[in-house]
């Protein structure tokens, strides 16, 4: 089993984003009114568009958690982590300032804060030295 640091990050948002992705997918009707005041009946579908879409990211995660990610490896992966992490942290840092959102929405955003630290981690920096070390031994 591949224990590399890449590996772990790719397994935890993967395991992150699924369970994202499925409630949204599945019970969005019950979610989305909680976290968005006055929402209205077709937010129940872009809800479950999300839902799909976090779920088709978890899929690209989960799929790459045995392959060297970070800097020039496997950068498309880590290119779309990025943007949909970093997107969706800087998308909850006004409203969190602002106050009123409910405390799930805090909650969710410490791991989505980290997921993005992490991938821009490694986009610019690449993969640790004893991930390299491990993946190019004879």
């Amino acid at each position: 089993m591949n224990t590399s640091l890449s590996s772990i990050v790719s397994r935890a948002s993967a395991l992150f984003l699924a369970a994202m992705g499925l409630a949204l997918l599945f019970a969005s009707d019950n979610i989305l009114p909680q976290l968005v005041q006055g929402s209205s009946p077709g937010l129940e579908l872009i809800g479950q568009l999300l839902g799909g879409a976090w779920l088709g990211v978890a899929a690209l995660n989960w799929l790459s958690k045995s392959v060297l990610i970070g800097g020039i490896y496997s950068r498309p992966v880590v290119s779309a982590n990025v943007l949909l992490y970093f997107v969706a942290a800087m998308s909850l840092v006004k409203p969190l300032m602002r106050g009123g959102l409910p405390v799930a929405v805090s909650i969710a955003f410490v791991p989505i804060a980290a997921f993005a630290i992490a991938y821009l981690w490694l986009l610019f920096r690449g993969p640790y030295q004893r991930d390299l070390e491990k993946f190019n031994k004879p």
